[in-house]
């Protein structure tokens, strides 16, 4: 093979490889033309479906770091309790954890002990119980959106695909000849809005159960360290109820002496 044979077999390679990056141009930009000429119902459709899918990230932020913070805080909060053997040393301790769930709960008891004039430990249980409540209520807060989000966004999407699939078979009864130019459009926005409608509804299902399973296991926590803080409570309680005891029969012993 001479030199102008090899030229001749290396040209529509090279030609080819040139054009590569024109055609990857336009592929690049079909879906963005496909969304600009789609039909207004679908156009509709897709800006729905995206302020869906910015709510539902937005909510996944925030609970990201809503949960995480009350997790940490929580971890710290339950370090000082386990430290900590008196009540003023205790309020003292975990003062600074208002982040945490438990820290709600810890505020309720310590309201009910102070308005009493008589220890009543269930009176006292039912103020946690609920400030639980409470708190349980604040985490999911938002989460009926998630949820709300997961379960429309693949029937909005359905109903572009079926508007969609209406305006294929409009335009295949307008065609002259069957021809896939007809039916393009329709099929074009079809797809579109079921790719929107699932690609929406999928980070909104995995946020929600992620967040509600946090949540789940903070409001655990939360009971726990309620019957916790009872025993707590009871036992210093107990505590002082022998000390006074203790003291009043050393005064007693005194007076008896004097």
């Amino acid at each position: 093979m001479n030199v102008s044979e090899l030229l001749c077999s290396s040209l529509p390679t090279f030609l080819y490889l040139q054009e590569q990056p024109a055609q990857a141009g336009t592929s690049s930009s079909t879906l963005l033309d496909l969304v600009l000429r789609a039909s207004p119902v679908a156009k509709v459709v897709l800006a729905v479906l995206i302020l869906f899918s910015i709510a539902s990230w937005a909510i996944i932020f925030l609970k990201a770091l809503e949960t995480r913070k009350a997790k940490r805080q929580s971890v710290e909060f339950m370090r000082a309790f386990e430290k900590s053997s008196r009540w003023a040393e205790l309020y003292a301790s975990v003062a600074s954890y208002v982040a945490s769930p438990l820290m709600a709960i810890f505020q309720a008891a310590n309201g009910e002990l102070q308005k009493q004039s008589r220890l009543n430990l269930d009176a006292v249980h039912r103020a946690m119980q609920s400030a639980t409540i409470d708190e349980t209520t604040r985490l999911e807060k938002s989460l009926s959106l998630l949820a709300s989000v997961a379960s429309a966004s693949p029937f909005i999407g359905l109903f572009g695909t079926v508007v969609g699939i209406i305006i294929a078979f409009s335009g295949l009864t307008q065609a002259t000849t069957a021809s896939i130019q007809a039916v393009a459009p329709g099929i074009a926005d079809a797809l579109i809005a079921t790719a929107a409608g699932i690609a929406a509804a999928i980070p909104a299902v995995l946020g929600y159960n992620r967040y509600l399973n946090r949540v789940k296991a903070l409001a655990a926590e939360m009971d726990s360290f309620s019957l916790r803080l009872l025993n707590f409570i009871e036992r210093e309680a107990i505590e002082s109820y022998g000390v006074q005891q203790q003291q009043r029969t050393q005064r007693a012993h005194a007076d008896r002496a004097g």
